[in-house]
């Protein structure tokens, strides 16, 4: 095992804990610098991601960055933005969506890799698993009700719902999430970014 975040990548980026498990094979996919100030926690990547590589490659990345009202290379730029899925590679298909991510990236990496990102100052919980990983008995019991509550845990911890194209619905029916929450969120991207202490 390498010490060191740079290390730590490395073996990341070479793991084949749950390799079995995985019906396109392993490519762990994430981003991370020591000086990140924003940490985006969210599932797994689909299938563009596991084909290209590249985080958030997708539409659903497409309407997070326009969330966050945030230009590709900031998004991309790991010395500011750190991007740590539940689960590193592309887990599969369940039912009509993707399958939850793999538990082996919690149990094995998280723990090592979290404490190395020490300039964080929002991370957001993109979804549910993201959620009950980072809140635990914080967490609401539907995602609706966490992001509901989402100004119990800023303005280091920001819930989210999944970008995904398959939630078009959830954003109709819940407009108070645009009319409310992304101001604020866009608002602490940016203060975040500028530097601002930790509040």
């Amino acid at each position: 095992m390498s010490s060191g975040l740079d290390g730590l990548l490395r073996d990341i980026r070479a793991c084949r804990i749950c390799e079995a498990h995985l019906p396109l094979g392993p490519r762990p996919v994430l981003q991370a610098g020591a000086t990140a100030r924003i940490l985006i926690a969210s599932q797994a990547p689909g299938v563009r991601v596991h084909e290209t590589g590249i985080p958030w490659n997708d539409p659903s990345g497409r309407r997070l960055r326009d969330w966050l009202r945030m230009d590709d290379a900031t998004f991309y730029d790991a010395s500011k933005v750190a991007i740590v899925p539940m689960g590193f590679c592309y887990p599969g298909k369940a039912g009509s969506g993707d399958a939850p991510p793999r538990p082996e990236c919690r149990a094995t990496w998280h723990p090592r890799l979290l404490p190395l990102l020490p300039e964080v100052r929002l991370t957001l919980l993109v979804g549910q698993y993201a959620q009950a990983y980072f809140l635990g008995k914080r967490r609401k019991p539907s995602l609706t009700e966490t992001v509901r509550a989402w100004h119990e845990f800023m303005p280091t911890l920001l819930p989210l719902p999944h970008p995904s194209p398959r939630n078009v619905g959830w954003f109709k029916a819940n407009p108070w999430f645009e009319g409310e929450v992304l101001p604020t969120l866009r608002e602490r991207v940016r203060e975040v970014l500028a530097g601002a202490p930790r509040a």
